[in-house]
């Protein structure tokens, strides 16, 4: 892969002064996907999700009511996170499973991570009991040939779930990041927790079902323990980036082309994922670039601001705990969630 700008490999001879050094340097790899093409996967993604939900869904249009709700909620976070200048922002749906808003940004709020959060899950509960409100008004009425309060059960339950305080729900992000400390030993074990959770919860609905297809919801506990395990090894990898007199509390566009080539040389000899790449000289981008710059800018130290206080952290709770108990908030006969089946 060729860098725009930069044509060729750049070999050094015998020794070379740090300033000749750093004149035959590169400049560091720079991302060229349009961001048409980050939207153009996000519909392949969307279009995988569906073709896939046709075959597993008992109606086409409940799959469409379901995939409205998925899309109304991950729009919830994309907006949230436009608004807080987040970058490279798409969203991604994984079939069977739901949708992901993608995006990076160094400086992290609390006050901003905790309404990013919120702004996926309280929108779709909100038209969810508006949606039951007037099904109860206007018996009878109809989207896509599906009862109204049916669609409001739909809107309520996925959204409520999603407030659940388990690892990576909303409301498991949102323990961690405001209420728990995501370097602390306690967040850990929230986590640990989390997963074991779910691996419990897979193996039960299959046990209760015998549909091997709740096994897919082992993606998530996996998925969690491998990131665990990528995080521990970036660990041993900063220590080795502040040994080398590296400064990593930087901008990815601030970071010097020098100091690129020695996060990429250290990354190719300890980061399993890019065992057998090239190091540097000669300076040779390779065709796993992109992902070796994607974990070159998480290796840059983010910032989580505390810029919540108790009395914030407050509100934040009492929104969260009245999102989870909408049902009863609005005197919903809790026999509306039995008389369904999906």
């Amino acid at each position: 892969m060729e860098q725009p700008g930069f044509n060729g490999d750049v070999h050094a001879s015998g020794p070379v002064s740090p300033e000749t050094e750093q004149l035959i340097i590169p400049p560091k790899y720079s991302p060229t996907e349009e961001k048409q093409q980050v939207w153009l996967k996000s519909l392949i993604s969307l279009a995988a999700y569906l073709v896939l939900g046709f075959y597993i869904f008992p109606s086409y249009k409940i799959l469409l009511i379901i995939t409205a709700i998925v899309l109304i909620h991950e729009m919830g976070h994309f907006i949230a996170m436009k608004a807080y200048r987040y970058n490279e922002l798409g969203i991604f749906f994984i079939p069977l499973l739901g949708a992901y808003v993608s995006g990076s940004k160094r400086e992290v709020s609390q006050r901003q991570s905790a309404i990013i959060l919120l702004a996926g899950p309280l929108p779709g509960i909100l038209i969810g009991v508006a949606c039951y409100l007037v099904s109860q008004q206007y018996p009878g009425l109809t989207v896509l040939d599906i009862s109204l309060d049916r669609v409001a059960l739909f809107f309520i339950l996925l959204n409520l779930i999603n407030l659940f305080p388990i690892y990576p729900l909303d409301g498991g992000q949102l323990l961690n990041r405001v209420f728990l400390d995501e370097e602390s030993i306690w967040s850990k074990v929230f986590v640990f927790i989390s997963v074991a959770f779910l691996a419990w919860f897979a193996w039960s609905m299959y046990r209760g079902s015998g549909n091997s297809l709740y096994f897919i919801l082992l993606f998530f506990p996996v998925m969690i323990l491998l990131r665990t395990m990528g995080d521990k090894k970036l660990g041993t990898i900063e220590k080795k980036i502040e040994e080398a007199g590296i400064n990593a509390d930087i901008e990815y566009e601030d970071l010097p082309d020098a100091d690129y080539w020695k996060i990429r040389n250290i990354l190719v000899e300890e980061y399993p994922a890019f065992k057998g790449e090239q190091t540097a000289p000669p300076y040779t981008f390779s065709n796993k670039e992109d992902k070796i710059m994607a974990v070159v800018q998480s290796l840059l130290h983010r910032h989580l601001i505390q810029d919540l206080s108790t009395a914030g952290k407050l509100f934040i709770l009492l929104v969260w705990v009245a999102g989870l108990a909408t049902p009863w908030l609005i005197d919903m006969d809790l026999s509306f969630f039995t008389r369904h089946r999906f």
